[in-house]
C-alpha cells in the first residue's frame, strides 16, 4: 500500500514538472502562432510589426495589428502574437528594413531553450532512479538490506527501557520449573558465588512442554528476575534464501550477547533448526545443519560463551538432535507440564484481575471444570466470556457466559442455520441419551456434566464428561467403561431404530484406536497381559523409517485383530444391556433432549431415583461390576416393567420407529463427521488431551 502511493506521488511530480516545462518551452497554450517568413517580410514592410524577439534561427514578434488568415477547417484566424524562422540562405535586407521600420528588437541566448530542452530529456531518468533509491531504502528498513543480511535478527530487551518487566510473581503454577530457574537467575545476578566453588555455570536451558503451558513466559521470568539484556529470537529467523546465513546470523547473536554479558539468548520454537542431522525423507536440509553445527559450536566451542546463557523452548523434544542435549550444551532440560486443578485456580486469579466478575463466579468450580486445559486455554476461555458479556451490553462476566465460552472453545460455534426435522431430532437425541445413560451408570466413568442435540462445529449433538479428580494413570477398568460409553451412542441407534447411522463414525473411529493401544502397549487384553506389541513409532519425515515396523509375525497380528474385535464387542454388548436394564431413564432422557435440548448432569442422576432403577452415586461407590475384557459373553439381565405413565414415551418411541420404517438408514451429510463424545485415544499420556474428551 506505501509503495502505491510513493509511486503516485511521483507521477504526479512528472505530470506537474512535464507540463510545465511545455509550457514554458512553447510559450504557453495560447502562445504565439507559426507564420511563414514571407508573410513575416509582407507585413515588416507594410509596418504592421510592433516587436520582434531573435533567438537563434528563430525569431518571435507581435502585430501591430492582428491579422486574418484561413485554417484548413475553413475557419477565420486571428493572429496577433507569431513566430517563424530565418531561412537556411539568410536575409541581409532584414535588419535594414526592422531599422527603418522602427521594429523593437529583443535578443536572447541560443543556449538557455538548449538547456531546457536537455533538463526536459534527463527528468524521467531522475525520476526513476529517485523511485528506486526509495524502495531501496524500504527494503533496508524492513530486512536490513542485501549487505546486512547476515547480522543476527534477535531482538534485544534491555532493564530499565521503561517496559514493566515480568518475575516469578507473573507465572502460576509451574513451581518445579520455577525452581530450577532460580539458580540461573541467582548465578547472573551473583556469578563470583559460584566460581568460588569451582561451580560450571550451565550453558543452555531447554523448556519443554505443550504448547501453551508458559515457557516464553518463564524464559522473560528468568530475564526480568535477573535484571539482565534479553535476546529473542524464533528458530525460523536464521534461515534464509541464501545459503550461510543462518550460520552467520548465530555467529552474529552470539558477538552481540557476549558485549552484553552477562545476558540472556532466548531461542522459541528451537526445533526449527534443531531437527536431527541427516534425517528426513530424500537426505537432510543443508542450510539447517549448518545453522545448528554453528549454534552447537558457539555453545560449546573453542571459543565459550561466558556469562551468557542460551534458553530455548520446545514442544518437540523427540526430534531435537543429540548433540543439542549432552551435557556443556543444553544440559538443564525442563519440563513444563499442564497445570493441577490448584494452578489452574491461580492462573484463573491473573486472568481475571482486570475484569470484572459477577457473585455467582466461583474460581475453583471452574478449575475443577477445566482439566487438561493450559495457561492460555484458560486465558482463551476468559477473555471469549468477556467478549460474550461485551456483546450482550452487560458490566459484569457471569457464570453463564463462561459456560457459553466453555462450549464455544471446546466445541466451536452454534450452528444456527441447521433445521432439523422431527425424526432427525429424536434420532440424535436417542443417539445422546445412549451415551449419557450408560456413562451415568457404569461405575467408573467420568461423570456426566451436560447433554446437547444443539448442534455445534461438526457435531450434532455432544455429552459432556468431566472427571472428578487429576488422573494420571489409568486402570483397565475405566478404559472398559471408556469404551462402553463410546458405544452407547451406536447401541441405542441398534435398539430404537433398529439401524446404524453414520453419526458413529468418530466414536468407532476412537474407540478402536484406544482399544488397538490397550492391546499392543498397554497390555490390557487376555492373550497379551504381559507383553507390549507396539514397538518403537517414528515420525515419516525423521527418515528413519517409512512406517511402523511390526516386530511380530502375522499370526500374532491375527490374534491382536481378534483381541481387539472381542473387546469392542464386549464394549458394546455393555452398553446395549445397560440401555435395555435402564430403558425407562433411556426414553426420558431422549424425550427431554427434544423439549429442551440441553440436560445438564443433575437432571440425568434424577432419573435414577425414581425407584425404577438403582442409584448410579451408590452404584459407583460399591464398585460391584465384573468386567469381562476379551468378550465373554455375560449373563442378559431382565428387563424390568415400567409404570403406566412410563409406558408413553415407551409407545411414543416405538411409534417414531415405526415411523421411521425405511427412512431410518437416512442420515444428512451434515451428521456424518458429527460423532457425540470425542475422546482422545492418548488417554495415559496427559491430561492435554482430556478437554477433547467431552465432545463429539
Amino acid at each position: 500500500m506505501g509503495g502505491n502511493r510513493i509511486m503516485f506521488f511521483y507521477l504526479m511530480i512528472v505530470v506537474l514538472l512535464g507540463g510545465w516545462l511545455i509550457y514554458n518551452v512553447t510559450g504557453g497554450l495560447y502562445g504565439p502562432t507559426e507564420i511563414n517568413y514571407t508573410t513575416f517580410r509582407s507585413e515588416l514592410k507594410s509596418g504592421n510589426v510592433e516587436e520582434i524577439k531573435v533567438q537563434g534561427e528563430k525569431i518571435e514578434g507581435k502585430f501591430k495589428e492582428s491579422i486574418e488568415r484561413t485554417t484548413p477547417d475553413d475557419e477565420t484566424q486571428k493572429i496577433t502574437e507569431f513566430y517563424t524562422h530565418f531561412p537556411s540562405f539568410g536575409d541581409d535586407d532584414l535588419f535594414a528594413i526592422l531599422d527603418e521600420q522602427g521594429v523593437v528588437i529583443y535578443t536572447q541566448p541560443e543556449g538557455n531553450i538548449l538547456w531546457w530542452y536537455l533538463l526536459f530529456g534527463t527528468l524521467p531518468f531522475l525520476i526513476l532512479l529517485l523511485i528506486g533509491w526509495s524502495f531501496l531504502r524500504r527494503m533496508q528498513g524492513q530486512s536490513q538490506g542485501m549487505f546486512s543480511i547476515g547480522k543476527s535478527q534477535a531482538k534485544l530487551h534491555k532493564p530499565g527501557e521503561g517496559k514493566k518487566k515480568t518475575t516469578f510473581k507473573d507465572v502460576a503454577g509451574a513451581r518445579e520449573a520455577k525452581a530450577e530457574l532460580q539458580e540461573i537467575v541467582t548465578y547472573l545476578s551473583d556469578p563470583s558465588s559460584f566460581e568460588k566453588l569451582g561451580v560450571k555455570p550451565p550453558k543452555g536451558v531447554l523448556l519443554m512442554g505443550s504448547p501453551g503451558t508458559g515457557k516464553t513466559l518463564l524464559a522473560r521470568a528468568v530475564a526480568g528476575e535477573a535484571n539482565v539484556p534479553f535476546f529473542t529470537i524464533t528458530g525460523s529467523d536464521f534461515m534464509e534464501m541464501f545459503v550461510g546465513v543462518g550460520a552467520k546470523r548465530v555467529r552474529d547473536m552470539f558477538k552481540n550477547a557476549r558485549e552484553n554479558s552477562p545476558s540472556i539468548i532466548f531461542i522459541d520454537e528451537i526445533d526449527s533448526i534443531g531437527r536431527r542431522r541427516g534425517a528426513g525423507v530424500g537426505g537432510g536440509h543443508d542450510e539447517r545443519e549448518q545453522t545448528l553445527n554453528q549454534l552447537l559450536a558457539e555453545l560449546d566451542g573453542f571459543e565459550p560463551s561466558e556469562n551468557v546463557i542460551v534458553m530455548a523452548a520446545t514442544n518437540r523434544p523427540d526430534i531435537l538432535d543429540k548433540a543439542l542435549l549432552r551435557p556443556g550444551r543444553f544440559d538443564r532440560q525442563v519440563t513444563v507440564d499442564l497445570p493441577t486443578k490448584e494452578d489452574r485456580e491461580a492462573i484463573l486469579k491473573i486472568h481475571c484481575r482486570n475484569k470484572p466478575l459477577a457473585d455467582d463466579i466461583d474460581l475453583t468450580n471452574i478449575a475443577k471444570g477445566t482439566p487438561g486445559f493450559s495457561g492460555a486455554d484458560l486465558e482463551n476461555l476468559m477473555n471469549e466470556a468477556a467478549i460474550q458479556t461485551a456483546r450482550d451490553r452487560r458490566e459484569k462476566i457471569t457464570q453463564q457466559d463462561i459456560d457459553r465460552a466453555w462450549d464455544k472453545v471446546l466445541m466451536g460455534l452454534e450452528r444456527q442455520g441447521i433445521v432439523l426435522d422431527e425424526e432427525e431430532k429424536w434420532l440424535i437425541a436417542y443417539h445422546e441419551a445412549g451415551h449419557a445413560i450408560v456413562a451415568a451408570v457404569l461405575p467408573h466413568s467420568d461423570p456426566v456434566h451436560k447433554v446437547t442435540i444443539v448442534p455445534r462445529g461438526k457435531a450434532m449433538g455432544v455429552t459432556q464428561q468431566l472427571p472428578e479428580r487429576e488422573q494420571y494413570i489409568y486402570r483397565r477398568e475405566y478404559m472398559l467403561d471408556r469404551l462402553a460409553v463410546m458405544m452407547g451412542g451406536r447401541a441405542a441407534e441398534d435398539i430404537v431404530y433398529n439401524t446404524a447411522t453414520s453419526g458413529a463414525e468418530n466414536d468407532l473411529k476412537q474407540s478402536t484406536k484406544l482399544t488397538r493401544k490397550m492391546v499392543l502397549d498397554w497390555g490390557m487384553s487376555d492373550a497379551f497381559q504381559n507383553i507390549g506389541l507396539g514397538g518403537q513409532r517414528e515420525e515419516v519425515f525423521l527418515g528413519e523409517q517409512m512406517g511402523n515396523m511390526r516386530e511380530y509375525s502375522d499370526e500374532t497380528a491375527r490374534e491382536v485383530d481378534k483381541a481387539v474385535q472381542r473387546i469392542l464387542e464386549n464394549a458394546y454388548k455393555r452398553a446395549v444391556d445397560t440401555l435395555k436394564e435402564h430403558r425407562h431413564a433411556f426414553d426420558k432422557l431422549a424425550a427431554m433432549l427434544v423439549e429442551h435440548e440441553v440436560v445438564f448432569g443433575e437432571e440425568v442422576l434424577k432419573l435414577f431415583q425414581n425407584g425404577q432403577v438403582k442409584d448410579t452415586k451408590a452404584l459407583k461407590q460399591t464398585g460391584n461390576v465384573t468386567y469381562q475384557p476379551d468378550g465373554e459373553e455375560s449373563e442378559k439381565k431382565d428387563e424390568k416393567k415400567e409404570d403406566a405413565s412410563d409406558a408413553e414415551v415407551v409407545e411414543e418411541s416405538d411409534n417414531k420407529n415405526k415411523k421411521s420404517g425405511d427412512d431410518g438408514q437416512r442420515s444428512s451429510e451434515e451428521s456424518k463427521n458429527d460423532s457425540e463424545e470425542t475422546r482422545d485415544a492418548e488417554s495415559s499420556e496427559s491430561d492435554d488431551n482430556r478437554k477433547k474428551d467431552q465432545g463429539d
